[in-house]
């Protein structure tokens, strides 16, 4: 007897759970909400459970819902697997590679590469934003082939990387923010009484990470990193920003640096699991080494 769950069904389920709604996920699968809502239906007629309890405001997954995704990413991620080994084997070249990067990163750095690529290979490239923990459990888990992020002190043994740049994060508000108007130490005490605009952790299963945010600091907490960009050019509060970055909202008079602050040196790297490597994973390892410019 053949199983109601297609891949189909399970990618849907993954969508509305990491967008957060039926609507947000429709827009990334480019189908209408309704032909989401009518298959994830039909899936808990044909099992006979409910997937989603419909009760409150907003639809929330049930326990047998939350067994379903978590079992079925592993086999999306096996069947995703499946299929780049099965092209590696024939043709050398992988028939697709995410390569992950962290949310300081701005996505066009990644740009030529991908451009490149497509000159030698025509291997369908993702590249995706994670943030903090969820960067290496992308890579861990194998969301993510490559991973592109600041360097942390210890990496797991089966990771290997190499150092490809360096860059240096300022902390930074609306050029009329009211944390300009103050005076004396910008230690974590001064820090305490500004809202703080910071980036969810993208991790799934993983602990989540925070940096430079306090216990007792009032904060706003946006999705990616160009919605952090736009809440402190919004004047919401404080925040730091990747001096590339920052620089060219400084010039234009959006932000301003915080007085007394002083820039932390970051080294960005490039890692990936050692397992077997396909011909577009070694070629955009050997690019990223000897082309990167942090923009």
């Amino acid at each position: 007897m053949q199983s109601p769950i297609t891949l189909e069904a399970l990618h849907i389920l993954d969508a509305i759970d990491r967008r957060g709604s039926f609507a947000a996920a429709a827009n990334e699968l480019d189908r209408a909400p309704s032909s989401l809502s009518y298959q994830i239906q039909k899936l808990e007629q044909d099992l006979d459970i409910t997937i989603f309890d419909r009760s409150g405001h907003k639809a929330v997954f049930t326990g047998a819902g939350k067994l379903i995704l978590e079992r079925g990413r592993m086999l999306l991620v096996a069947t995703d697997k499946l299929v780049n080994d099965a092209s590696v084997l024939a043709n050398g070249w992988e028939l697709d590679i995410t390569i992950a990067f962290d949310g300081i990163i701005p996505i066009n750095n990644l740009f030529p590469m991908v451009n490149d690529l497509g000159n030698v290979s025509s291997t369908r490239v993702r590249l995706q934003e994670e943030i903090l923990a969820g960067s290496w459990e992308a890579l861990e888990t194998g969301r993510a082939d490559l991973l592109v992020c600041p360097k942390l002190e210890t990496l797991p043994l089966d990771i290997k990387s190499v150092s490809i740049g360096k860059t240096e994060m300022i902390w930074v508000a609306a050029t009329d923010h009211y944390v300009h108007k103050r005076a004396g130490e910008f230690n974590e005490q001064a820090r305490e009484k500004y809202r703080v605009i910071a980036i969810a952790d993208t991790a799934r299963e993983q602990p989540a990470m925070s940096v430079n945010v306090l216990q007792r600091q009032p904060r706003l907490t946006v999705s990616n990193f160009a919605a952090k960009v736009e809440a402190l050019v919004a004047g919401l509060g404080i925040g730091t920003l990747p001096i590339t970055v920052a620089q060219s909202l400084i010039k234009q008079g959006q932000l301003k640096q915080i007085e007394g602050t002083k820039s932390a040196p970051i080294d960005i790297i490039l890692a990936w699991k050692r397992n077997q490597i396909g011909e577009a994973k070694s070629w955009c390892i050997q690019y990223l080494k000897e082309n990167w410019t942090l923009k």
